[in-house]
């Protein structure tokens, strides 16, 4: 095992750190993709496509905040874990409220009848066998995140790894009202998260990552900092 961590050094360490927080600071690009993902996954899942619900999956970014909460937890940061987890939250609520809207537009308002089809019916159906593969994805991706040379890993897990659509499944369900259906997509959901941040804590404790907190937190000042200085920015050209 120790001959698996032995080439990672302390810069690569310290740029996955920066990296992970940045790529998971509430901009309004993050949630842009986040809304963007989510309406393609739930077009996908309506018309039974796999290829437009993998498309989907790669442009999410969903898997860094669920990356940096496990990050957040061995590093015993409770401001790394707030963070991380306001984010998750907020592109829980945005992705679901997007998908019910698409589903309510293009599906229930077209007088078109709720129809289980192969890939809703495979989001629907958990079972610890998808915790296992969501364990097996959160491992290669926490490692491929701090080995720059296996990051063309990353694709491959997001595919993997099932997040954006149980959510667009969520939002289909409120839109049909199909109770099942709701609860059964937010525990393939639930499934998924707890498996990532299980092996990802795993993963980053035996890369001693918790040793930088200081810098996790010095990274979330400089990243807060930045992106209020943006929206300054943005509200001077309002203002102009």
């Amino acid at each position: 095992m120790s001959l698996l961590f032995e080439n990672i050094n302390e810069e690569n360490k310290i740029e996955a750190i920066k990296d992970l927080i940045e790529d998971s600071t509430p901009r309004p690009t993050f949630f842009f993709l986040v809304i963007m993902s989510v309406s393609m996954a739930t077009c996908g899942l309506l018309i039974n496509n796999i290829a437009v619900l993998i498309a989907s999956m790669l442009i999410a970014p969903l898997l860094s905040p669920v990356l940096s909460l496990a990050l957040g937890i061995i590093m015993n940061d409770r401001k790394l874990i707030s963070r991380s987890f306001y984010v998750l939250l907020k592109s829980i609520v945005f992705s679901v409220g997007v998908s019910f809207i698409l589903t309510w537009l293009l599906w229930t308002s077209g007088g078109k009848e709720y129809v289980i089809n192969s890939q809703i019916d495979f989001l629907t159906s958990p079972s610890i066998v998808y915790l296992l593969i969501a364990v097996i994805a959160g491992a290669t991706t926490a490692f491929a995140r701090v080995k720059p040379d296996i990051n063309e890993a990353l694709p491959g897990t997001a595919i993997a790894i099932t997040l954006v659509p149980p959510l667009a499944t969520i939002g289909i369900g409120l839109a049909h009202f199909k109770m099942s259906l709701i609860s059964s997509a937010l525990a393939m959901f639930l499934i998924n998260i707890a498996g990532i941040v299980l092996a990802a804590m795993v993963m980053f404790s035996l890369m001693n990552l918790y040793t930088k907190r200081t810098l996790a937190d010095r990274t979330i000042e400089v990243a807060d900092e930045k992106l209020k200085h943006e929206k300054e920015m943005c509200k001077e050209k309002e203002c102009e």
